[in-house]
């Protein structure tokens, strides 16, 4: 199949739409049908279809639209089939066989209607209290994310198949329960806006720093996180952390365009040209965050995230970069969330504000931590301290064991090329 193929060109096209329209689709479908897992499963039909009649009739204009449209019929005919059988047992109660024809009903109605706000409902959904909070965090991330059950993984530090295990026990929980398509009330609200925030932030840093793949960035995860936050805050406008999650992804997507090159290489922070940050963004997190302020008595998690990130949204040059502040920061971020992960980024912000041996002071002991044995931004830190320090032979091999555990091919090829600058040097 070569390149100019016309199948090959439709399947491009299918994976990408794909890669756009998936959360939404399930989404929508499990308003209607009020099962996530048989929401996915109408939804990879509705993909197999596009497989089989796009090479031959050509993507539609507006792809999104078939697949919910093909999906939603997909559903009816599920609905109907389910009455026949039930029928034929004769052992379902009268009221069910009134609810399938209702559903039925709802269906066909659907079909033309407008999505809404599913993707927040679905949010709501899988942070639902029936699960645990791993498991709402693994099912949100796989559904609206549109992530591998392996990337999940990595983004908590744990085996693959216990992400596998939790999301496919997840689906079975939330459909044995009969849980509503709906976003909760009142203090049901409240009691699950923390998860929800949790479940948010995740996917702006996948979106943020993929975690494997060939791009340094998916933009596509960071819009959707920073809309969810956007919509969030607008439903709960007194809570200070919500206005704090958002302040802190506003300020991060600033940088988005100067965080890749021409080529796809990533740009680091203190390297990247500032012109190219959006102010308006800045100014937008820069207002959350003092919301935020305001509402807590005493800043939260996000809220702290938020504030550091405005000192380098703030400075003119990384040069004029407060760290001092940015240290002070983590250090309270790091008695709210004492975790090995706010540590090291901690242990960074102390090198950069009082310089190199302090800051791996404080990574050192992150070494024995075993959250973070295949955790590839360790060595790369401690990579960075020593090489600032003169320890140009351990910095390498440092360099060296991060590439081996990054699944990022963008971030892989940065830390290659810093271990063969060290060796370069130590040549000449």
């Amino acid at each position: 199949m070569t390149a100019t193929d016309p199948h090959a060109a439709a399947h491009r096209a299918i994976e990408a739409v794909w890669r756009i329209e998936s959360a939404r689709l399930i989404a929508g479908l499990a308003r209607i049908v009020r099962d996530v897992g048989l929401a996915e499963e109408l939804a990879q039909d509705a993909l197999l279809i596009a497989l089989q009649k796009w090479p031959e009739s050509g993507v539609p204009d507006n792809p999104g639209a078939w697949l919910m449209a093909t999906a939603k019929h997909r559903a009816i005919d599920h609905f109907r089939r389910n009455q026949r059988v039930e029928v034929k047992h004769q052992e379902i109660a009268r009221d069910l066989d009134a609810q399938q024809d209702r559903i039925v009903e709802e269906l066909e109605a659907a079909i033309d209607d407008p999505v809404g706000d599913d993707l927040l409902r679905l949010v709501f959904i899988a942070c639902h209290p029936v699960l645990s909070t791993e498991a709402r965090v693994a099912l949100t991330l796989r559904l609206l994310g549109g992530l591998t059950t392996d990337e999940i993984a990595r983004a908590f530090l744990v085996p693959e198949a216990t992400v596998a295990q939790r999301i496919v026990r997840a689906k079975k929980t939330l459909a044995d329960a009969g849980v509503p398509f709906e976003v909760p009330r009142g203090a049901e609200l409240e009691a699950r806006v923390q998860s929800v925030l949790e479940v948010i932030y995740l996917i702006f840093n996948e979106g943020y720093a993929a975690t494997a793949g060939d791009d340094w960035m998916r933009p596509a995860l960071c819009e959707d996180a920073l809309r969810l936050g956007r919509i969030l805050a607008e439903l709960v406008p007194a809570e200070p952390e919500v206005h704090g999650l958002v302040a802190l992804m506003e300020i991060q997507a600033s940088r988005a365009k100067a965080r890749v090159g021409p080529n796809g290489e990533p740009i680091l922070l203190l390297e990247q040209n500032r012109a190219h940050w959006d102010h308006l963004l800045i100014g937008r997190g820069l207002a959350a965050l003092e919301r935020a302020l305001r509402l807590g008595a005493v800043p939260g998690p996000y809220a702290l995230q938020a504030a550091i990130a405005a000192c380098h949204g703030r400075a003119r040059t990384a040069e004029e970069t407060d760290w001092a502040r940015i240290a002070a920061l983590y250090d309270a971020l790091a008695r709210l969330r004492p975790t090995p992960v706010v540590e090291l980024n901690r242990g960074m912000a102390h090198a950069m504000a009082f310089g190199p041996a302090a800051g791996l002071a404080l990574v050192e002991p992150l070494l024995a931590e075993p959250a973070l044995e295949s955790y590839h931004l360790l060595p790369s830190v401690r990579g960075d301290l020593l090489e600032k320090l003169g320890r140009d032979d351990e910095a390498r091999r440092e360099f060296e064991r991060a590439a081996t555990l990054t699944r990022n091919a963008r971030e892989r090829d940065l830390l290659l090329e810093r271990a063969a600058a060290l060796a370069r040097r130590a040549a000449g």
